[in-house]
């Protein structure tokens, strides 16, 4: 894989010239323009492919909201994560934002350091649904005769192998795979392991994020936890149950997208994957078990 490809756009050149500045040093391939025309133009290129997309949301013409918009409605660009950098910030236009798509936000004006940040957790989140992706094929015809199971994880990897094996129940495997990954890694990184937002939001703007999970991996305190995943069929639908052994948590500040954790690296994993990868979902007290639902159709082969 080469260098990720960039798309910065703003209509004031100096903002264009910070962020260059700021992603000087990291090993990304930038483009630069100047208006919301200048961006679609470059997106609707056949072999544009970009990885991200660096969007100001208030500019002339052609704004920020239309742009991600019309990426979110075309299915080449749906899947390109949009980092929404923004001057307004009160709840209804980030929630407006969060709406259309734009699960990374970015507050104007902002340190060198808060951008290398978002832009690395988002580029993480991409490469984990890319490999999702691949590894999908694979298992195409593995859960034809599967009425009822149940699997046993203690990794991040072994959440990764198991989303991408379960996916195939469904009709969009990469959007069930995803939606179950994100609950499986809440799973071993909250749940069995304590790690909770702030402080993963601590290690993610460190970049020490993977080097603690498996420090606490290796506790003697934690050996023994796990997360379950049970599955069954009923007749029109799958049910996931997802447990873990944690004390809980308050999961009912996590089921919608929160305009005050926006502008955080992590927190939408729950409410994105409530939106867009199940019927439905329902937290047990005390927070440690999750039941959420798809709509059964045939699997593919």
């Amino acid at each position: 894989m080469g260098k990720p490809r960039i798309l910065v756009v703003d209509d004031e050149p100096f903002n264009l010239d910070i962020v260059a500045e700021y992603l000087d040093e990291l090993d990304y391939e930038l483009v630069l323009v100047a208006s919301g025309e200048r961006a679609w133009d470059e997106l609707c290129h056949p072999e544009s492919n970009y990885d991200l997309v660096l969007l100001d949301r208030m500019m002339p013409g052609i704004d920020g909201m239309t742009v991600l918009r019309r990426m979110k409605a075309d299915s080449r660009l749906a899947s390109v994560p949009v980092i929404m950098q923004t001057a307004a910030t009160a709840p209804d236009q980030v929630r407006e934002g969060l709406a259309a798509g734009a699960y990374y936000y970015l507050t104007k004006p902002f340190e060198g350091e808060a951008l290398q940040t978002i832009i690395r957790s988002a580029l993480d989140d991409l490469r984990q649904r890319r490999e999702m992706r691949d590894n999908l094929k694979d298992h195409a015809t593995a859960l034809g005769c599967l009425m009822e199971g149940e699997f046993v994880i203690r990794t991040l990897e072994e959440a990764r192998r198991l989303a991408c094996f379960v996916a195939m129940l469904s009709p969009q495997p990469d959007m069930l795979a995803m939606g179950l990954l994100e609950l499986l890694v809440n799973g071993v990184e909250h749940g069995n392991l304590g790690i909770d937002f702030a402080e993963k939001s601590r290690l993610r703007e460190e970049n020490s994020w993977d080097a603690e999970i498996e420090r606490r991996l290796a506790l003697p305190e934690n050996q023994a936890k796990r997360v379950r995943l049970r599955i069954r069929q009923e007749e029109s639908r799958w049910v996931f149950e997802i447990s873990d052994d944690g004390p809980g948590f308050d999961w009912r500040r996590f089921l919608d997208f929160d305009p005050e954790r926006a502008f955080a690296p992590n927190g939408r994993g729950i409410a994105m994957s409530r939106q867009i990868s199940f019927s439905s979902m329902t937290y047990l007290p005390p927070g440690n078990q999750v039941v959420v639902t798809l709509e059964r159709h045939p699997i593919l082969h």
